[in-house]
C-alpha cells in the first residue's frame, strides 16, 4: 500500500541557476511523505540521446519526461519521478534524469568545464542512484568513453571518510583507504547504447553478448582500467526504422527494465542502513548546500548528520506514541496506582519501538535515553495530575457523604449527653460509605488520614463535653481515637511502599525489555554492515578475477590485500560490539532518569510518614 500520493509528472528536484544549485521545495516536500525506502535509478547522458525513453520505460509510462526535440538544453537540472516500485511492495523507485553531462549542440567533444557540470555535483548525483545507467547513442566511441572517464573519476570529488589529524591533510595511506572504501558505495553499473547498428561479432570469437562488446571497448581505451568501481551490464537499442527493430526494441526495452528492477538494491548508507524517501529528502539538501558552500562532500559526515536528523525526529515520534497513549489513561483520572503503572510501562514499551523504527546509529545510547528521560517526565507530570484528581474527587466525595455529620454538629445534636455515641456512629458511617465508593484513585487512604485528623479534633471536643461518660471511659475512647488515626496513617504509609514496590519491578521489567530492543537494533545494524561488505568483497573478488585473466598480476595482488582487509572488518563487526561496549553505556544514561523517577517516589513515600 502506498503511504503517499504518487506523482503524475516528473518535477525537478533540483535545479541549475547559472553557476549555483537551488532544491525545490515542493520535490523535497513529496520525498518527506515516503516512509518507504527507496530504490533510486539515475540516467545521465547527453541530451537527445534517449534517456528519456529509458526513463518513462522505467515508470511504466508512455509520457512524462519529455522526449526528442521538446528538451531544451538550457534547462538544466535533476528531474524526479517517484513511483510505486512494480517488483518490490512498499518500496518507491525514484527515478532521476541528471541531465549536464553534455550538451550536443555546443558541438564540443572533449570533456571539460562547457560541457560538464561540477564534478562535485556529478559525485553526489552519482553515489546517492541504487543504480546508475550511462546512456549514448550510436557505438561506444572516443567520446563516449570520455564521457565514461569522467564519470569513474568522480571518486575524486566526493570524500568516504572525514578527515583525520594533521590539520585535514591525507596521507597516502588514507588516500589509498578512500578508493578501497569507495567500492562499497558504487552503484550498479548499466551502459545503454541507443541506436545501435554494428553487428555483436569479432574476428577472434565471433557472436559476442553486449557485455563483451563493452569489455572490448574498455580496453581499447587506456586508462579506464583504472576505474574506482566495477563497471557492469550493457544494453543495445536498436534503431527502430522497420517493424522488426521495433518489435526487438520492446523486448530489449522489457528486459532492460526488468534488468533494472531486479537488480537494483534499495538505497544504503554507510553501515548498510536503508534509506527511506524522507532520508534522501536530507541527503539532497545536505550534498546541495555543501557543494554551494564550496565544501567537498563526505559520505561519512552525510551518514552523521542524517543520523542525528533522524534520531531527533526518532525521540519525537516515540515520545508522540507515548503523549498520545497516555491521553486515554489522562481522560479517565483519578485511576488506581496499578493503572496508570500498566498503561505506562505498555506505552513507554510502544514509544521504544516507534523509536526503532526510525533511528539508527545510535549506538551510545544518546537518544534512547533522552526518549526515556522526556517519557519519565512526562509520566512524572502524570502521577502529579492523577495525584491532584484523586485527591479533587476524595475531598468532593467526603464533602458530601458528612454533610448530615456537619449538619447534627450545627444543630448541636452531639453536645448532648450521649452525642459521643451518635457522632461516632455516624462518623463511621461516613468512612464505611467512603470507603465502599469505587475510583477515588491513589489518594484515597491519604485523604482519609487527612479527613480522621480532622475530626479527631472534633471527636476529642465532644467527648469531653458528653456528661454521660465517665473520666476513664472518656480517656479510653480518646485512646481509641488516637490509635484508629495511627492505624490509618500506617495503612496510608503501607500503600505508598507497595507502590515505590510496584513501580521498580515495573522499571526494571521495562529496562530489561529496552535493553533487549536495543540489542535486537544493533544486531540488525550489524547484520547491514556486514551484507555490505560482504557485497563490497564479490565485487573486489569479480575485480580480481578479471585482472588475473589480463595478466595485471601487481593489480590483483593489491586486491587481494584489500579483500584481506575486508574479511577483517567483518570479523570485527561479527563481534558483540552491544554486550561489550555499546550497553554499559546505555544502561548508565537510561539509569539516571530512572532514578529520578524513583526519587520523586521516594519523597511522597516520605512525606505520607507519620511524625
Amino acid at each position: 500500500m502506498c503511504s503517499y500520493h504518487p506523482m503524475v509528472n516528473p518535477v525537478c528536484l533540483v535545479e541549475n541557476v547559472g553557476s549555483s544549485f537551488c532544491v525545490s521545495d515542493n520535490a523535497i516536500r513529496y520525498l518527506e511523505q515516503i516512509s518507504q525506502p527507496v530504490v533510486v535509478v539515475s540516467v545521465v547522458g547527453l541530451y537527445r540521446t534517449g534517456k528519456s525513453y529509458l526513463m518513462n520505460r522505467l515508470a511504466g509510462k508512455r509520457t512524462g519526461f519529455a522526449l526528442g526535440s521538446t528538451i531544451e538544453s538550457e534547462t538544466k537540472g535533476i528531474w524526479m519521478w517517484c513511483v510505486p516500485h512494480p517488483n518490490k511492495p512498499v518500496h518507491t523507485l525514484v527515478l532521476l534524469d541528471t541531465e549536464g553531462l553534455g550538451d550536443v549542440k555546443k558541438g564540443d567533444s572533449k570533456v571539460n568545464d562547457r560541457c560538464c557540470p561540477a564534478p562535485e555535483s556529478s559525485a553526489w548525483r552519482f553515489f546517492s542512484a541504487s543504480t546508475l545507467v550511462y546512456n549514448s547513442r550510436g557505438t561506444i566511441d572516443n567520446i563516449a568513453l570520455e564521457q565514461l572517464h569522467f564519470v569513474t573519476q568522480l571518486a575524486e570529488h566526493i570524500k568516504v571518510k572525514s578527515p583525520t589529524p594533521a590539520e585535514g591533510v591525507e596521507n597516502k595511506e588514507e588516500e589509498e583507504e578512500e578508493d578501497s572504501q569507495f567500492v562499497k558505495f558504487f552503484p550498479n553499473f548499466i551502459w545503454a547504447v541507443r541506436d545501435f547498428s554494428l553487428e555483436l561479432t569479432t574476428r577472434e570469437k565471433g557472436p559476442i553478448k553486449e557485455d563483451e562488446y563493452l569489455d572490448n571497448a574498455l580496453q581499447l581505451k587506456k586508462g579506464i582500467d583504472d576505474h574506482t568501481g566495477p563497471l557492469g551490464i550493457c544494453f543495445v537499442f536498436p534503431m527502430p526504422a522497420t517493424p522488426e527493430s521495433m518489435s526487438k526494441l520492446e523486448n530489449l526495452g522489457e528486459h532492460f527494465c526488468d534488468h533494472v528492477f531486479t537488480e537494483s538494491r534499495v538505497k544504503t548508507l554507510k553501515g548498510g542502513h536503508r534509506v527511506t524517501g524522507r532520508m534522501f529528502s536530507h541527503l539532497v539538501r545536505l550534498y546541495v548546500e555543501t557543494i554551494s558552500s564550496g565544501n567537498m562532500p563526505c559520505l561519512e559526515n552525510a551518514v552523521v548528520t542524517l543520523a542525528q536528523i533522524e534520531n531527533q525526529a526518532a525521540v519525537q515520534e516515540g515520545l508522540k506514541v507515548y503523549q498520545s497513549g497516555m491521553a486515554q489513561v489522562r481522560s479517565s483520572f483519578p485511576v488506581s496506582a496499578d493503572d496508570i503503572l500498566d498503561e505506562h510501562q505498555k506505552w513507554s514499551q510502544m514509544a521504544t519501538t516507534e523509536f526503532m523504527k526510525r533511528s539508527f546509529q545510535d549506538q551510545e545510547g544518546k537518544y534512547i535515553s533522552l526518549l526515556t528521560e522526556k517519557v519519565d517526565e512526562h509520566y512524572s507530570e502524570l502521577l502529579g495530575e492523577n495525584a491532584s484528581s484523586s485527591e479533587q474527587r476524595c475531598w468532593q466525595l467526603l464533602s458530601k457523604l458528612s454533610k448530615g455529620l456537619n449538619d447534627g454538629q450545627q444543630k448541636g445534636e452531639y453536645t448532648k449527653p450521649g452525642g459521643y455515641a451518635i457522632y461516632c456512629s455516624h462518623r463511621d458511617s461516613v468512612i464505611s460509605h467512603y470507603q465502599s465508593q469505587p475510583g477515588k484513585g491513589v489518594k484515597a487512604e491519604d485523604v482519609l488520614e487527612a479527613f480522621l485528623s480532622e475530626t479527631n479534633v472534633e471527636a476529642n471536643f465532644i467527648l469531653q463535653a458528653d456528661n454521660s461518660l465517665k473520666e476513664k471511659d472518656k480517656e479510653i475512647q480518646k485512646q481509641r481515637e488516637k490509635a484508629a488515626l495511627e492505624e490509618q496513617q500506617k495503612k496510608a504509609l503501607e500503600e505508598k511502599h507497595k507502590e515505590l514496590q510496584r513501580a521498580q519491578q515495573v522499571e526494571g521489567k521495562r529496562h530489561e525489555e529496552r535493553m533487549q530492543q536495543m540489542e535486537t537494533k544493533f544486531e540488525e545494524e550489524k547484520r547491514l554492515q556486514v551484507e555490505e561488505l560482504e557485497r563490497a568483497m564479490e565485487r573486489k573478488l569479480a575485480e580480481q578475477e578479471d585482472l588475473i585473466k589480463k595478466n595485471y598480476y601487481e593489480k590483483a595482488e593489491l586486491m587481494r590485500q584489500e579483500i584481506d582487509q575486508l574479511k577483517d572488518e567483518i570479523g570485527n563487526i561479527s563481534q558483540s560490539f552491544f554486550q561489550q561496549t555499546a550497553m554499559p553505556l546505555i544502561e548508565t544514561g537510561v539509569d539516571v532518569f530512572s532514578k529520578i523517577l524513583h526519587f520523586k517516589l521516594m519523597k511522597s513515600v516520605l512525606k505520607s510518614s507519620p511524625v
